[in-house]
């Protein structure tokens, strides 16, 4: 568990109605804008491309071997992150998400502190993301902790991929 002033981040256990509809919450906002920013807006789930409506609909079994952390703060879910199993002693970021009342707030790197405090506990020698190049605000973030932009493992185009080096005793805040 991560502390932060006033964000407290902990892996997600799945477990009540209420900590999977508030995880839903936050992967529905994140899906949604997504699908916005890339020019494909969708009014709500129904249209949001399968899988991705999966994650929302069902998030334990859409995460089963991953790990979610979600970011609390006065007892509200406000963000969350999912950290993917260890392959090849790498691991990857994915579904970062901050909601907008409360960003500037140090919660996005709080989420990433914690996902890169669970790589260095299970042993992993990098972390990697992908980010879309038009979140100017998340790739700042990014780098001030320490990621860079390396060659791209996937096709889609804007898609800004950046890795960082797993050292345990240097995670910086």
């Amino acid at each position: 568990m991560t502390v932060h002033p006033g964000i407290v981040v902990a892996r997600w256990t799945g477990h009540g109605a209420s900590s999977e509809s508030e995880l839903a919450g936050l992967l529905a906002a994140y899906h949604l804008q997504t699908e916005a920013e890339k020019g494909s807006a969708v009014v709500d789930l129904v249209e949001l491309p399968e899988r991705y409506r999966a994650e929302v609909l069902e998030p334990s079994a859409a995460f089963a071997d991953d790990i979610v952390l979600v970011a609390m703060s006065g007892g509200v879910a406000v963000g969350c992150a999912v950290v993917t199993a260890p392959a090849q002693r790498r691991t990857e970021i994915k579904r970062l998400w901050v909601d907008p009342a409360v960003r500037g707030r140090g919660v996005a790197s709080a989420l990433v502190k914690a996902c890169l405090e669970h790589a260095a506990d299970v042993g992993v020698d990098t972390v990697r993301l992908s980010v879309w190049a038009w979140r100017t605000d998340a790739l700042r973030v990014y780098e001030r902790i320490g990621f860079t932009v390396v060659d791209s493992w996937d096709s889609r185009d804007r898609l800004v991929c950046m890795e960082q080096a797993v050292h345990p005793s240097r995670i910086r805040s």
